[in-house]
């Protein structure tokens, strides 16, 4: 009841409509659309992942990130997905942004192409012209059998400062704005 419009990627909104919401209310969104939303300019950009989560429905919608640009500020989402020619273009067409969520865990040799390791991350944010970061999708559980819980968030450290690349870790649940730096690192203290 506390949400007006629903933004989402094509092939989402049955899912949507099956649990009540009302259609009226969805908007879905092939790569690259965009729409302005009460003065902020959404855009759906790709990523090399999969869609689904069953056993019978996938690619049945797409997959992305969301870019959110307003008069001051743009803040780009990666979403899932491997690394790959895609960061240079969504830097071309929608960057610089002012801070860059990017997805950094959950990586494995064995399903490299669709969720980037560390380094990568940075480096995907590095071509899409991000001028800080925050890694995202690894500090929940591991689903991945090749790293620990806190490995993806040292060797994201590492990799942006062997880039000098400004980036920022929140506390699990902490507040911040895009500007804030927070580079203390907070889950050693949680790692038995």
């Amino acid at each position: 009841g506390k949400v007006k419009q629903y933004f989402v990627a094509m092939g989402v909104k049955r899912h949507l409509v099956h649990w009540g919401i009302p259609a009226e209310s969805i908007t879905e969104f092939d790569w690259w659309d965009s729409k302005l939303w009460e003065e902020v300019s959404i855009t759906f950009t790709p990523t090399r992942h999969f869609s689904g989560r069953g056993l019978s429905d996938r690619m049945k919608s797409l997959w992305g990130g969301w870019v959110f640009k307003t008069a001051s500020e743009n803040i780009w989402i990666s979403g899932d997905g491997g690394y790959g020619k895609h960061f240079k273009e969504i830097g071309e067409r929608l960057g610089p942004f002012d801070i860059a969520f990017m997805e950094c865990g959950q990586y494995n040799d064995d399903w490299h192409d669709i969720h980037l390791f560390p380094d990568e991350s940075v480096q995907a944010a590095i071509d899409a012209r991000a001028k800080k970061i925050m890694p995202i999708h690894w500090a929940g559980f591991p689903l991945s059998y090749q790293h620990s819980w806190t490995e993806p968030a040292e060797e994201f450290v590492q990799a942006a400062t062997n880039h000098q690349m400004a980036y920022s870790l929140p506390v699990v649940g902490q507040l911040f704005e895009a500007s804030s730096s927070n580079t203390e690192k907070w889950w050693l203290a949680l790692n038995h």
